[in-house]
């Protein structure tokens, strides 16, 4: 069985990143072109040479491993995971990136023998790295992550984001918005999800939900999360895998309240 070198790999990762945040960063407010991918959302040049430029770097040290990316997972309509998969957003918050709001970043996760062991998200226009890798902690620039503390919904800020493309899951969506919202201090939806686990990691969110993720939205910040000494859920509170179509993110305590809460929205709307 072959080994893994897991601080090469973080390195790697973190050298890919800056790299696509270079890419990001020439073509802010200079895109030529943009294209509709349907409920899919947008795609740019900048998304393609960013996954162009991010993978080039992995496979050139991880020549074994393979790489699921957003793009060309669009390209080819393929989205299958492997045991052993780097999973590539070369530009997490498109959106916002085409129209100029800064919440944007890359997102790179690495999953071996079946397992995410390594994550990093570059946010360029804030100038932030967040870093992690399975029992080496979380960084965000090099200062150690944890998450935040808050027990309960009322003393908290959340964050989640919708997704248009199933009318069912957006209702049930707003129905779960709609019953936290009365409570917490406050709901964010900053348009780009693996933007938002850095924000729990950070412990600037107390919690994040959103259904309908694909692997490249959450992979790099699961592990930031879980390794800032979160938990990472589907809905009913099993631990979250990449294809699960729910997540949930907190510490224990608060994602515990907020994933009984949504099972009995959930349960209401049946």
């Amino acid at each position: 069985m072959q080994k893994l070198d897991l601080p090469l790999a973080l390195k790697t990762a973190q050298t890919a990143a800056a790299e696509g945040r270079k890419v990001l960063l020439h073509y802010f407010g200079q895109l030529k072109k943009v294209q509709e991918k349907s409920f899919a959302g947008l795609v740019s040049e900048a998304d393609v040479e960013s996954e162009r430029v991010i993978s080039a770097i992995l496979l050139k040290a991880f020549p074994h491993i393979q790489i699921l990316g957003e793009e060309g997972a669009f390209e080819k309509n393929d989205e299958r995971l492997s045991p052993d998969q780097w999973v590539v957003d070369p530009l997490d918050g498109t959106t916002n990136y085409v129209h100029g709001f800064h919440v944007f970043c890359v997102s790179i996760g690495l999953q071996w023998q079946g397992r995410l062991v390594a994550g990093v998200i570059d946010v360029p226009l804030l100038d932030k790295t967040y870093s992690a890798a399975e029992g080496l902690g979380a960084t965000v620039n090099g200062k150690n992550l944890k998450v935040s503390q808050a027990a309960t919904v009322r003393e908290s800020l959340l964050a989640t984001g919708f997704f248009p493309g199933n009318d069912d899951t957006l209702r049930e969506q707003i129905r779960i918005f709609s019953d936290l919202v009365f409570e917490a201090r406050g709901i964010r939806r900053a348009g780009a999800a693996a933007y938002d686990l850095c924000m729990v990691a950070e412990g600037v969110f107390d919690a994040f939900w959103e259904p309908n993720l694909k692997p490249w939205d959450a992979a790099a910040g699961v592990v930031l999360i879980r390794e800032a000494g979160g938990v990472v859920w589907n809905y009913d509170g099993v631990d979250y895998e990449l294809g699960h179509q729910y997540l949930l993110a907190g510490n224990r305590k608060l994602a515990a309240e907020i994933a009984e809460r949504i099972q009995k929205v959930r349960a209401a709307g049946d």
